[in-house]
């Protein structure tokens, strides 16, 4: 196994040896950093910059400060503890398991199914808070604290945050109304370190001098040294004869903390900025052997300071790098190339962002056109308003960011702004339910029935390279109304191959194979592929199903839809989405308003709970939505002749062609 922890047992030497109580920390906290380090690699995914930057205040609190661990997860009088940001969770994983919290194999099963969500979930034992959407911990932390006091319970709340976080407004509208609502028995914990994303907070959208500005709202602000076990020490101790006052602990960490080339930035030649590499994802190899050496040479000497017995630190090793000869693509490369090719041509474009650029694939356009780029940090209600402002003066604005960010946290400002009946294109990257190792606060599942109930905004999702150009060209060159693109963030399991003779046409999709039997409609690359693996083990029983891309999500051409749908008597569509609000209920509304429905099946294939946190296939196997999973359901709904239904199930416990 390659994979493997510094066992629980090695944490217990600690905890029960006598020496120095700062070295202590300081062991226990690099034993954590080692196994923090694993589990990323191992998931393939998760935040290690944040991991490691907040490890020793999480280790000192749990060890020191709250009284958790004595008086039990489940107690009333409990101190609680939860982060806002959430991206340190594998971090907080980690210490949960050397304190007894978790078990190894959960901690091994970060971000896979039934094992521990890339952002933290209150199923999980330990955790408090559902959280990994910025801005909305304090005032989570803020209604447990004044539980606590109208209960008469004892215990503090503590909550951590991210510097970057303070960008978002709703963290301003709780630390007034902490203040003026007097709760006294709450300590917010920033984990300054300095990097949001992947660029320093003080160029993405400054909040320095926070100690002045918190202060302001009436807060007990004190700075410290995050790493300095002494001083944390001395700080929450002194923090208990605060008693009229909110408090604040702004904590100057290192992003990466612990392995030297995770604390270094790095200076794009092209724009002079400074960025971090290390704030999500898994290491490549050689990194991870590396900064397991760099961690494992500290316990050493740490552990010959403390003087206690020789700590176990267990051998691994890389697995090497998974090719695979499947052609992949990015469909968000594509979006990035055409912006930049249409604003040569028109100097309306303005492109806004909200911390995302590397991941939504801006930085192309914000190098060649700096002056038409605005980055407006993790604040997506200020920056869908400041698109209005900018519609309302003629120019064309491209708003992105993740799509659950940008859909539901500033849905009001959307809905003004298309009450405006100006012109705005929003981006909604991360659409869908895959990748799913982040979790549901990043699984966009509702952003279609969110836009829908707009009347002059045009829903779309392209399913390749060459339909996300059109898309992008029709939205900015054709359309009169507000447009959505939904674009899925990670690979695509293949390139969908459309037609020879294929033109991107208003409200009408495209076949993509030929089928009898029944027809379904899908969008997205993700969905898509999984439908065509069903209609080829559908094939293989000889069931034909004629699977159709439509990537126009809210418009449809009745005629269109009417044709194509005359001779089946199934018709399904595969939704990358809730079953509420998607694709289904627009196409099911059209054949109705029609009279077209007539006495054909209906079945919409989509989320009709929340999504889980896995791996791709667990994920789409989890929900039935993988391409056997369909193929199925399908087989069961068309009551297929039993010898092909025997001959399906057959197939299906064989290897899809993925």
């Amino acid at each position: 196994m390659p994979y493997r922890l510094i066992e629980k047992k090695e944490f217990d030497k600690i905890i029960l040896h006598n020496g120095d109580w700062e070295i202590k920390m300081q062991l226990f906290a690099e034993m954590n950093r080692y196994n923090t380090l694993v589990a990323v690699k191992k998931a393939g995914s998760g935040h290690l910059g944040s991991s490691l930057s907040s490890m020793d205040i999480i280790t000192y609190l749990y060890l020191n400060e709250m009284n958790v661990l004595t008086v039990g997860l489940d107690s009333e009088d409990r101190d609680i503890y939860f982060s806002s940001k959430g991206h340190d969770v594998p971090g907080l994983y980690s210490l949960f398991y050397s304190l007894g919290i978790l078990p190894a194999e959960k901690l091994l099963a970060l971000r896979r199914l039934h094992g521990l969500d890339g952002h933290p979930e209150v199923r999980i034992p330990g955790i408090e808070a559902s959280t990994g959407s910025l801005g909305m911990g304090i005032s989570k932390a803020k209604g447990m604290a004044w539980a606590k006091s109208y209960k008469k319970r004892k215990g503090r709340v503590f909550v951590l945050t991210g510097d970057g976080e303070f960008q978002e407004g709703q963290i301003w509208e709780s630390l007034q109304a902490a203040a003026h609502q007097k709760v006294n028995n709450l300590i917010a914990i920033m984990d300054h370190n300095k990097y949001q994303t992947d660029m320093l907070v003080e160029d993405v959208n400054n909040i320095e001098d926070i100690v002045e500005k918190v202060s302001a709202f009436g807060w007990y602000v004190v700075r410290i040294d995050g790493h300095n076990y002494q001083s944390l020490k001395n700080t929450f101790t002194n923090l208990k004869s605060i008693t009229d006052q909110p408090k604040m602990v702004i904590a100057d960490t290192i992003k990466g903390k612990g392995v030297s080339f995770m604390e270094r930035p790095v200076t794009e030649t092209i724009s002079g900025k400074t960025y971090y590499k290390w704030h999500s994802g898994a290491p490549d190899d050689d990194s991870y052997l590396k900064g397991l050496n760099e961690i494992s040479e500290r316990i050493y000497q740490l552990s010959q300071k403390l003087g206690v017995d020789r700590i176990e630190i267990p051998e691994n090793e890389a697995e090497g790098k998974i090719t695979t000869k499947i052609q992949k693509e990015f469909v968000t490369d594509a979006f990035g190339d055409a912006i930049v090719e249409l604003a040569k041509t028109n100097n309306k474009i303005v492109v806004l962002d909200g911390d995302l650029s590397a991941d939504c694939k801006l930085r192309k356009f914000e190098y060649a056109y700096p002056h038409r780029f605005i980055e407006n940090g993790i604040a997506e209600q200020d920056m869908v308003s400041m698109a209005g402002g900018l519609a309302r003066m003629g120019l064309l604005p491209i708003v992105n960011t993740f799509a659950s960010f940008l859909a539901a946290r500033a849905n009001e400002q959307i809905y003004n702004n298309a009450t405006e009946n100006s012109k705005i294109i929003y981006v909604c990257h991360f659409a869908g339910l895959i990748p799913a190792g982040p979790g549901k606060s990043h699984q966009s599942v509702r952003d279609i029935s969110l836009f829908s109930a707009l009347p002059n905004v045009i829903i779309l999702q392209p399913c390749n390279g060459w339909e996300t150009k059109k898309v992008v060209e029709f939205c900015v060159n054709e359309a009169k109304e507000n447009c959505v693109i939904r674009l899925v963030i990670g690979p695509s399991p293949e390139v969908i191959q459309l037609p020879e003779n294929y033109k991107f046409t208003f409200g009408v999709g495209t076949e993509l194979t030929e089928g009898k039997d029944a027809i379904l409609f899908g969008y997205g690359p993700v969905m898509l592929h999984e439908a065509l693996v069903a209609s080829y083990y559908l094939k293989e029983i000889g069931f034909g199903l004629k699977v159709v891309n439509m990537p126009w999500l809210n418009r449809i051409n009745s005629e269109w839809l009417i044709g194509i749908t005359r001779n089946y008597s199934a018709v399904y569509v595969l939704e990358d989405h809730s079953i509420i609000g998607g694709l289904g209920d627009r196409i099911l509304d059209t054949l109705i308003s029609a009279n077209a429905i007539n006495n054909k099946k209906f079945k919409k294939f989509g989320l009709a709970d929340y999504p889980e946190c896995g791996t791709p296939l667990e994920v789409l196997n989890y929900h039935r939505l993988d391409g056997k999973s369909l193929a199925m359901q399908i087989a069961e709904i068309d009551e297929i002749d039993s010898k092909l239904v025997r001959d399906l199930k057959q197939k299906y416990t064989d290897e899809a062609p993925q």
